[in-house]
């Protein structure tokens, strides 16, 4: 399986989607406890959201699950958010803090190396390349991030998250005009609370690639998944909530590319 697809567009925006592979080789799923194997932390059915919302974006995915590894973390493993809880390069535990391997199966050094190179290498050199497309072809870029986690995590956060969590590392990754346009778009939508730079403020990707005096912005949204799906085995995808955040997904990334167009 390609660890990476790629749908080339026109649009000045680019849709990371780093989280909602499934992907697992038969090696690591023989290692992964029963906890491991639900995959519980996926960000479900994220492409299908996105799915057509900007006809003319490209779209990087990783078709592989972030229990093998996570392309949105440090590749030296170095903490996103020193002082609280989060889950590693190569998550042993899940979001609640449970184990997900056999007692002993946990990946090495030299596996951890090993998944590095063929993942999160092949994920980022994608991503990489298509962020120089685009900057190429118009001088300015918008990566968006599209995260969704459930909403009820307390080894992570206190209470239910917020339903749209935007991150822009605290202003640092996007020009602050475009970073009004997102908050403008929750204001004026009005259905969903929202939250800027809260438990969330921009994962590896956005801290490494956001230059926003060279032209490359970038912003993540952590959905909470209360807003389109069921947070529960089968994790299903539900229409009737998935349409309204749909259309509001949808208003919001062609405002944001016009408003990068209208920085061309």
């Amino acid at each position: 399986m390609n660890p990476v697809e790629v749908f080339e567009g026109e649009s000045p925006v680019i849709l990371g989607q780093p989280h909602g592979g499934t992907f697992i080789p038969a090696k690591v799923a023989s290692q992964f406890n029963a906890n491991g194997l639900k995959i519980a932390d996926t960000d479900w059915h994220i492409h299908r959201l996105y799915k057509g919302l900007l006809p003319q974006a490209t779209v990087v995915q990783a078709t592989f699950n972030r229990y093998l590894i996570d392309v949105n973390r440090d590749p030296s493993g170095k903490s996103l958010y020193p002082g609280l809880v989060t889950t590693e390069l190569c998550p042993t535990l899940d979001f609640e803090g449970q184990d997900i391997y056999n007692k002993g199966a946990e990946p090495d050094a030299q596996e951890i190396e090993s998944r590095l190179q063929t993942y999160h290498t092949a994920y980022h050199a994608a991503l990489l390349e298509q962020l120089n497309r685009i900057k190429k072809k118009y001088g300015i870029v918008l990566l968006f991030d599209c995260h969704s986690i459930r909403s009820y995590l307390p080894n992570l956060f206190e209470g239910a998250l917020p339903e749209l969590n935007l991150g822009t590392n605290n202003g640092k990754s996007c020009d602050s005009k475009i970073e009004k346009v997102a908050i403008d778009m929750c204001e004026k939508d009005g259905r969903y609370n929202y939250v800027l730079n809260g438990r969330f403020n921009g994962g590896w990707t956005t801290r490494t690639y956001a230059n926003p005096e060279y032209g490359i912005h970038c912003i993540q949204l952590e959905i909470a998944q209360r807003t389109y799906m069921d947070e529960f085995v089968p994790w299903k995808f539900c229409e009737d909530r998935a349409e309204k955040l749909q259309l509001y997904l949808k208003n919001l990334l062609r405002e944001l590319e016009i408003k990068i167009k209208k920085c061309l």
